[in-house]
């Protein structure tokens, strides 16, 4: 309610300032808030040409463009002062009217001929050859903040400020621009990793769309500019905890749909391993295999690698993943053999998902030009597990292949056999999701697992508790405990609990290769940050040059 109130204040405070600003130019108040009209009105009263309306209508520059629109009124009002237009674009609901209620400047002899008596003194003075001139004098009293009349800037342009003045607030004004586009409209994401592939590849920079879902409030707002959680180039962090806004999204144009792309803060994220801060090993499995203890003084060590202490995230801070979402609030998911069931019913296997084969190679052949003709990576080939049968064959484990690699390598001569691997027996290696010896589930048999849904009430027991104890605590702030085999939820015994908020289940295309929900479970809807909308364009990691076919494409074809 707060933020809605807030939100309605800063439109209806810039159209009314906007009407108060027009009818001191001569123009209908009314008019402010005829929309596309009043943006027009509003160019044209800064003495600016067509194409500033037209860039008003683009998203992401429209932002910038209204921060100079704003400087440019106050310009044409002749106020000059650089604070003054710096809250202006901040503050546009309470500057524009100010701006608009302020007395205008009044007219008054500067120069007077010295004949004549106060009451003729105007008369007198304009008949004179070369006498008195008539100019905008401010009163003495009031100074130039209280005053402002409008200059129509074709007449009487506005006073040039210095080169320095001009780029200064240039940068200052593009980077707030950058700032709210970044957390309102869209940003700039790379694919670090294989786990999409081969709908979405390594190296592909992706346009995301926040408004999609809707944007979300800044919840962390004291953070350097245009970073994320780490000063660049360093470990530190680029922004400071507290304080901390409560999160609310703004309505968005859609809502999160079965197989969207979909960028979220990383839901394990919220404690981080000093020698992980990507999330590739979790501080929850770094727990579970080293001991609390241990990992929090950092003397922890894993894979060989010293820990080395943790750090604490808010949400909008965490890592962003990126994954397809194939399961939705309220819905019952299942993974039979590889393939996912919603509800008991079998759901389509995106085109490009890729699974783990065993590819058998004529002795004496290289594998290398074969794999790299059928888009195999440079890092899924050095993944793989080698062998020698019997005969002097190569065989080659684990290699990620999509139906259409497969159909390809089929067709060589030199290719014995593609045989598809299956992962259905359980495996406490893989640790997976809820990481209880209760659930013996692997990546291509798990579930069936309930996906909560705001305002649903969960029948909680023993057995389904590890499934939805992060929900009630770490993503909704409830303490949790089990005391004689009873569950308490904020210090009362309970079987019952409403969750607050949806949940989404996401898997990678990648589905022998991706660490997804399978792993960490439900992604919370106030972790979701956008949907991927295009492929701007890709850079081949492996041989280099751009990848024209990825250019500008969809970021949701699979």
């Amino acid at each position: 309610m707060v933020y809605e109130l807030l939100l309605m204040i800063y439109v209806l405070g810039t159209l009314v300032g906007l009407g108060l600003v027009f009818r001191k130019a001569s123009v209908a108040v009314w008019k402010a808030f005829v929309p596309l009209w009043n943006v027009w009105l509003w160019v044209r009263l800064c003495g600016k040409r067509w194409f500033w309306f037209v860039g008003m209508l683009i998203p992401g520059l429209n932002i910038f463009q209204f921060c100079l629109l704003v400087c440019e009124t106050a310009r044409v009002f002749r106020r000059y002062g650089f604070w003054e237009q710096l809250v202006g674009v901040l503050l546009p609901c309470f500057y524009l009217p100010w701006l608009g209620l302020l007395p205008e400047e009044k007219p008054r002899v500067t120069e007077a001929s010295a004949a004549g008596d106060a009451n003729d003194q105007v008369g007198a003075s304009s008949s004179a050859a070369g006498g008195a001139k008539l100019g905008f004098v401010l009163p003495k009293r009031c100074g130039e903040r209280w005053v402002a009349s409008y200059h129509d800037p074709r007449v009487e342009p506005p006073m040039r400020v210095s080169d320095g003045r001009d780029w200064t607030e240039a940068f200052i004004y593009a980077l707030i621009a950058a700032v709210l586009i970044r957390a309102f409209v869209f940003e700039l994401f790379s694919i670090p990793s294989s786990s999409m592939e081969k709908s979405l590849l390594v190296g592909d920079h992706l346009l995301v769309s926040k408004m999609a879902y809707g944007p979300r409030v800044i919840q962390t707002p004291l953070a350097l500019p245009l970073m994320h959680n780490t000063i660049v180039g360093t470990h530190a962090k680029s922004y400071i905890d507290n304080p901390r806004l409560p999160y609310y999204r703004f309505p968005g144009y859609t809502h999160v749909k079965r197989f969207d792309a979909v960028v979220f803060n990383f839901p394990a994220g919220d404690t981080v391993l000093l020698a992980y801060p990507g999330g590739e090993v979790t501080y929850y499995d770094a727990v579970r295999q080293c001991g609390r203890e241990a990992v929090l003084d950092g003397s922890a060590v894993l894979y060989g690698q010293r820990l080395g202490g943790i750090v604490v995230r808010p949400v909008d801070k965490r890592e962003h993943y990126i994954k397809r979402c194939v399961g939705l609030p309220g819905e019952d998911l299942e993974v039979k053999d590889q393939v996912v069931h919603i509800n008991g019913k079998p759901v389509e296997t995106p085109e490009q998902a890729q699974f783990h084969h065993m590819v058998v190679f004529a002795g004496g052949v290289n594998p290398t030009p074969h794999l790299d003709a059928c888009g195999v990576s440079q890092e899924d080939m050095e993944r793989l597990f080698v062998q020698h049968d019997i005969a002097g064959n190569t065989v080659l484990m684990g290699l990620p292949l999509t139906s259409d690699a497969v159909k390809e390598l089929q067709k060589r001569s030199s290719v014995l056999s593609v045989e598809r691997m299956h992962y259905t027996d359980y495996d406490s290696a893989y640790n997976l999701f809820p990481s209880d010896p209760r659930y013996r589930w692997s990546l291509d048999s798990f579930g069936p697992i309930h996906i909560p849904a705001k305002g649903e009430e969960l029948h909680l027991t023993l057995d389904n508790l590890p499934l939805y104890r992060r929900v009630i605590t770490a993503y909704e702030g409830n303490t949790l405990e089990v005391r004689d085999g009873v569950i308490y939820i904020n210090g009362i015994a309970t079987d019952r609990y409403t969750v607050q908020q949806n949940y989404y289940w996401m898997m990678g295309d990648n589905r022998h290769g991706s660490q997804d929900s399978r792993f960490w479970g439900f992604v919370p809807e106030d972790h979701i940050a956008g949907k991927a909308k295009w492929v701007l364009w890709n850079r081949d990691k492996d041989h280099g040059g751009l990848r024209w076919n990825r250019t500008l494409r969809n970021a949701n074809k699979r």
